[in-house]
């Protein structure tokens, strides 16, 4: 089952690194990281790559991707200050959170951040005030294409195109500079007809703006790439053949500068969650399924199978007959249940003290792992 994911030497290095190691723990590949960017600079060429800090703030992620030349897509002051600390200039950062604090815009400002992205009329103020004539994406609301995808960023975010250009006439009247507009498909979004309703979207607003006397320059496309679950998706290759061709399709020659903030899509597939089967159990004598409880969980390190959105595969060295399971992690919170029901298979032969292999974890896990929920420390992370 690996061999679909990583390379036999890939999992020799994997394999002898755990040996002995007290779990649960991850491990990050870097060279699958590189080669993810690398992907994505060869498909997407003429495109200006910020790296999504908040699917993995490693330091070792972020030094690999200043080094290749990388942007970065900050979230916070605080993710703000560890690329500036990693010799990062402020001039490869955006500040793309659309709630910010106002003394936190004019910090980021006052070291040098000149690009946000903001979708309602309080924050373009703050924006004008405390950050004067910098760049501003404005952000649609994206909840019709977003549902399709198995982590929606929807309601929250965004607001409808009408109200976007609105915020860009005031914007520009407070001495900003609308500069594009943004959007976000929905993260692990494999439905790529996604990407042609939000830049027709985008292409109404330049269109009105242009009417406007204004004229926009350029498309935040944000994330959405998707990595290899349980449920597969399309290579990153049909996405930029199609992607290009919605952007062709609607602005012909006249194609704005091309952003994109991807952070599942480059740093998922790097990642192995390494975990240890606590105890087995059943709840009736006639029970036909297993519960195997693990010592990782919703709270340090799965918060992203909540909902059971997010489907990682998952590989035990145990061999032989299999028969349905559900998964659940270590605390005492009956939220803790990561799959119930997706019909999991795993081998008969398990046992108490058996390893199981998470794969593709390495974006949203360490990240959203809880300090401390029942004394269990954050997920250990190791960079090979």
């Amino acid at each position: 089952m690996y061999r679909n994911y990583y390379p036999s030497a890939d999992w020799k290095k994997i394999l002898t690194f755990s040996t002995n190691r007290e779990t649960p723990f991850l491990i990050v590949l870097l060279d699958r990281v590189r080669q993810k960017y690398e992907e994505f600079r060869a498909n997407f060429p003429s495109a200006k790559i910020y790296y999504a800090v908040k699917a993995n703030p490693g330091i070792e992620v972020l030094s690999l991707l200043r080094d290749l030349g990388s942007h970065f897509d900050i979230a916070s002051i605080y993710e703000l200050d560890r690329a500036l600390d990693l010799g990062v200039s402020a001039n490869r950062l955006s500040f793309g959170n659309t709630i910010k604090k106002a003394r936190h815009i004019r910090e980021a400002y006052e070291k040098g951040v000149r690009l946000f992205t903001s979708d309602c009329e309080m924050d373009v103020r703050n924006l004008a005030k405390e950050a004067p004539g910098s760049r501003v994406f404005f952000r649609l609301l994206m909840d019709a294409v977003t549902s399709d995808s198995d982590w929606p960023l929807s309601r929250k975010f965004g607001c409808q195109p009408r109200m976007s250009l609105d915020l860009m006439l005031l914007a520009a009247d407070l001495g900003l500079e609308p500069y594009g507009v943004s959007f976000h498909v929905g993260s692990q979004q494999r439905e790529i007809p996604a990407w042609d309703a939000a830049i027709g979207q985008a292409h109404a607003l330049f269109d009105w703006m242009e009417q406007k006397h204004l004229r926009l320059k350029a498309i935040n496309m944000g994330g959405g790439f998707p990595a290899d679950y349980v449920v597969k998706a399309n290579p990153l290759s049909v996405y930029s053949e199609e992607i290009n061709r919605y952007l062709n399709q609607y602005f012909g020659s006249s194609v704005p500068k091309i952003y994109l903030e991807p952070g599942r899509g480059l740093v998922g597939d790097a990642g192995v969650l390494v975990s240890e089967i606590v105890t087995i159990a059943k709840k009736s004598k006639t029970d036909l399924r297993r519960w195997i409880y693990t010592d990782v969980g919703i709270f340090n390190g799965l918060m992203e199978t909540l909902g059971e959105s997010i489907k990682y595969p998952i590989y035990t060295e145990k061999k032989g007959e299999t028969g349905d399971v559900i998964m659940a992690g270590p605390t005492c919170d009956s939220l803790d249940i990561m799959y119930e029901h997706f019909k999991y298979q795993l081998p008969l032969s398990l046992e108490s003290g058996d390893r199981l292999y998470w794969l593709s974890t390495g974006a949203y896990t360490a990240s959203y792992s809880a300090i401390e929920f029942n004394g269990f420390p954050p997920l250990k992370t190791y960079y090979l």
